[in-house]
């Protein structure tokens, strides 16, 4: 029997002309999808996760960790956490100078530190960026940053996207009138000016940069989006946080029961409420190490790497001519 012969037999004889080749495509499909077994252990779940899922709601909750690579250190880590260093200041407890009521009253050392924080030249990380290609992919929902350094947006990152629940300093407000301010204006009198406390051009009150100090609630942009975002979301990263801050540390409660929950950070962090450690652990995954180098191998994983090293290299490139300059 030729091959002609034999397509005509079986389209003739064993062929059922009601067969779904859709269904079964449908069908396999199911079966790839069922072999992703939550909860994850390893990051090549992860990527599996992903190319398969292909989710469309990701959302980010980052902290300070997605930022140490940029040279701007963390509050909490132990000799070089910002609370570390802060003695020169002789507060009573490092969290006063990020408290509105002191802030009021003695604005001088809050601005002594913006100086030294404000001011350094950083650039976004790969963590960053490996975000922002999330993002161009469709996949992200929105990103919570706890950042106040607007590393987010300089890595081009769609405004829409980000919510900064901790507010940021691309703008500054004045404590007496509220005239608002921009960011380049704030750091230019940071940089040049003989004065070391800002003051309104039209009160003299004094201008404060738009970031959440203990005692101020978060922006409404937080409360009118995260309760949605988070109900819809089908995958949820938490990088470089401890999530020691409230309320923003509680939207790793609000995603459904059936979200993968993945941890990216130094140290363990988010217990008893992430379960990785537990027995009785369904969807929670803890990978131990810096962002950059947990965001790395995924994107690795996934095939991302090239084009996020792409994405980087311009901004790289203008660092290097700073430096010559320099």
């Amino acid at each position: 029997m030729n091959r002609s012969q034999s397509d005509s037999s079986l389209k003739s004889e064993d062929a059922d002309d009601n067969f779904n080749f859709t269904d079964l495509n449908i069908t396999l499909a199911e079966i790839e999808q069922e072999d992703i077994k939550l909860p994850f252990k390893s990051l090549e779940d992860v990527a599996a996760y992903i190319k398969v899922k292909k989710p469309k709601n990701v959302v980010f909750l980052v902290g300070a960790g997605i930022s140490t690579a940029a040279g701007i250190p963390d509050f909490r880590s132990p000799n070089t956490g910002l609370y570390s260093n802060l003695q020169k200041f002789k507060l009573s407890c490092p969290e006063d100078i990020f408290d509105i009521r002191f802030f009021k009253r003695n604005p001088v050392p809050f601005f002594q530190l913006a100086k030294t924080i404000f001011l350094v030249d950083v650039r976004p990380t790969f963590t960053h960026y490996f975000m922002k290609l999330l993002v161009d992919k469709g996949h992200v929902r929105r990103i919570y940053s706890q950042n106040i350094d607007t590393l987010e947006y300089a890595a081009g990152i769609n405004d829409e996207v980000i919510v900064t629940a901790h507010g940021s300093h691309r703008t500054s407000t004045c404590l007496k009138c509220r005239a608002t301010y921009t960011q380049e204006y704030m750091e230019n009198h940071l940089r040049h000016s003989s004065e070391l406390i800002p003051k309104c051009t039209a009160c003299r009150g004094v201008i404060k940069p738009d970031i959440v100090f203990f005692g101020e609630n978060l922006p409404e942009r937080f409360y009118d989006l995260h309760l949605q975002d988070l109900g819809d979301a089908d995958l949820l990263f938490i990088m470089g946080t401890s999530l020691q801050v409230h309320p923003v540390a509680g939207l790793i409660e609000v995603v459904r029961s059936d979200v993968p929950r993945i941890l990216f950070n130094l140290e363990p962090s988010g217990q008893p409420f992430l379960a990785y450690n537990s027995k009785y652990n369904k969807r929670d995954f803890f990978h131990k190490g810096t962002t950059d180098e947990s965001c790395r191998k995924l994107a690795e994983l996934l095939g991302w790497l090239p084009e996020i090293e792409a994405m980087m290299k311009p901004k790289q490139e203008g660092k290097d001519e700073d430096t010559k300059k320099d």
